[in-house]
């Protein structure tokens, strides 16, 4: 009976093509699972994280992970058109990772901001991410009413190294996080 079904049942059921080329792009909370991610955050806090770059692309690839920040008004990654943010990068990140393999870096970031009651908006000043400081000075968050917040997103986007072309193109994978901005 089975084998009888086996040629209508592969009509029905889609596997997976082996030969399908991919990368991913994850972003995991502080205890490495999808969860727990931090979503207040306070000035001068360390708060950590972890990005993964899995490749699935058949060969050993170059990848470039830019790091960019943005409030709730500026260009984020548009997933319809397949572009990445204009937003100017704060860092870069770059690392091979051989086909079928995964790479992991932690993050350890906090920021440095301060509230202006004047002009209901938080102002920020630097973040520190592993270490490396990065100054923010022209970067303020208003109050976003709708949302009860002043909400900032840190978000990474994915770049591979084309061969053909000797650059880097953006991959159309991109994760992030949106933060509230608390004043304590």
């Amino acid at each position: 009976m089975l084998a009888a079904a086996a040629p209508t049942l592969a009509i029905l059921i889609h596997l997976p093509n082996s030969s399908e080329k991919f990368s991913e792009l994850s972003l995991l909370g502080p205890n490495h699972k999808a969860e727990d991610y931090p979503f207040n955050i306070a000035s001068n806090n360390n708060y950590s994280l972890f990005l993964g770059v899995g490749n699935h692309l058949g060969y050993c690839a170059y990848y470039l992970v830019e790091v960019k920040f943005r409030n709730q008004t500026q260009p984020a990654p548009n997933s319809f058109n397949r572009t990445s943010s204009s937003l100017p990068s704060l860092f870069n990140i770059t690392a091979f990772v051989a086909d079928e393999g995964t790479w992991e870096l932690p993050l350890t970031f906090s920021f440095d901001f301060g509230y202006n009651e004047t002009l209901t908006q938080v102002n920020l000043f630097s973040m520190t991410l592993n270490d490396v400081s990065f100054d923010m000075r022209n970067y303020t968050i208003v109050w976003d009413s709708r949302n009860n917040g002043f909400l900032g997103s840190l978000f990474f986007e994915l770049w591979v190294y084309d061969t053909a072309t000797s650059s880097f193109r953006y991959h159309e994978r991109f994760v992030g996080l949106w933060f509230n901005m608390t004043s304590s």
